[in-house]
């Protein structure tokens, strides 16, 4: 088993708000060449096993942006739960807020984010090479821009799923 954060972009009216038809619907990605295909299509995005630590690197841009827009990348959206909340919760993230991400990983450069972060996100890689670990984020980062970068004029939503 993986751990993950999947990402998938679709029209807004098509999602519903519903713990079990969102498994579903996120789920489908487990069909590996499926997920690929959609990839590449520009319409899945996949942070493997950092998306945590990435969380804290786009924490770093709090105090110089001055707004939440560092939450909405990987943690932010609206809230799914499981009728027991023994299972993550799926995000959605609105038009608005995929516009809010995209311009916020736009507006903010990476080795910007990079050096306030790096006291908090380097300890648990203590056994890699910094310019390694600081690649694995910008591969991220990189990533997560073109996909919110795509998703932004087709106005679509995003939808987040957490595998554990």
């Amino acid at each position: 088993m993986s751990i993950e954060m999947q990402l998938r972009a679709m029209s807004e009216s098509e999602i519903r708000e519903d713990w079990a038809w969102l498994e579903e619907f996120m789920g489908d990605a487990g069909d590996f060449d499926r997920f690929q295909a959609e990839r590449r299509a520009g319409i899945a995005e996949v942070v493997e096993y950092h998306f945590p630590a990435l969380h804290e690197v786009y924490r770093a841009a709090y105090t110089p942006q001055g707004s939440h827009h560092w939450e909405l990348p990987v943690f932010g959206g609206d809230p799914v739960y499981h009728a027991t909340y023994a299972r993550p919760p799926f995000l959605i993230l609105r038009p608005v807020q995929v516009r809010e991400v995209a311009a916020f990983l736009t507006a903010v450069p990476f080795d910007d984010l990079w050096e306030p972060a790096r006291p908090k996100v380097l300890p648990p890689f203590s056994a890699f090479d910094e310019a390694e670990v600081k690649g694995w984020f910008l591969t991220h980062h990189t990533d997560l821009r073109a996909f919110y970068d795509r998703t932004v004029p087709t106005g679509h939503a995003v939808v987040k799923a957490f595998w554990y």
